[in-house]
């Protein structure tokens, strides 16, 4: 598809571009909300594609070049389609001295993919990630926006119990904080 038909092609449900003005709305300036808009587009879309570039620019009065700069720089945001759910396994030191090779290697193995592969059905991606920013929880992994620490095989193998029950798993990062 050319770039010409792709922006006129582009479309965002009633609610996201509800949800984007509100965004807008909560910053003190329009471009402060560009991390949590390029969030809507990707809730709604699975990816932000060069349309969606074009649409937040505008929207936010900032650079095509600003918005690329921060969708490509962070590993969680993504610019072409993903399987339904990317699961990113920090392999930096930390979490690599707390066990990650093992993770990845129950992860590689339970999908049938490499580091870098889709399943055959589209449903997974194996990718790796420098840094989670949860150092002290490894090994970690992060599924859309959500962490799932101390890793090991069966804490996995539960995890994919859920997904077979078509339900997203219970992240760590979902508990409550403690006052």
């Amino acid at each position: 598809m050319s770039k010409s038909q792709e922006i006129k092609d582009f479309q965002l449900s009633s609610e996201t571009l509800a949800k984007v003005e509100g965004l807008i709305e909560q910053y003190p300036t329009k471009a402060s909300a560009l991390m949590p808009c390029i969030w809507a587009i990707t809730d709604e879309l699975n990816h932000v594609p060069l349309a969606g570039v074009d649409f937040l620019s505008e929207k936010l009065e900032v650079s095509k070049a600003r918005v690329n700069e921060v969708l490509t720089f962070y590993t969680m945001y993504r610019t072409e389609p993903q399987a339904d759910h990317v699961l990113q396994v920090c392999h930096n030191i930390s979490c690599h001295i707390m066990g990650a090779r093992g993770v990845i290697a129950h992860l590689e193995k339970k999908l049938g993919v490499r580091m870098g592969e889709n399943t055959a059905d589209g449903k997974f991606r194996l990718e790796g990630a420098e840094c989670l920013g949860a150092c002290g929880h490894g090994p970690v992994l992060q599924l859309g926006k959500h962490l799932h620490e101390n890793l090991n095989p069966e804490k996995i193998d539960r995890m994919f119990e859920e997904f077979k029950r078509d339900e997203t798993p219970r992240a760590d990062t979902d508990r409550k904080l403690e006052d």
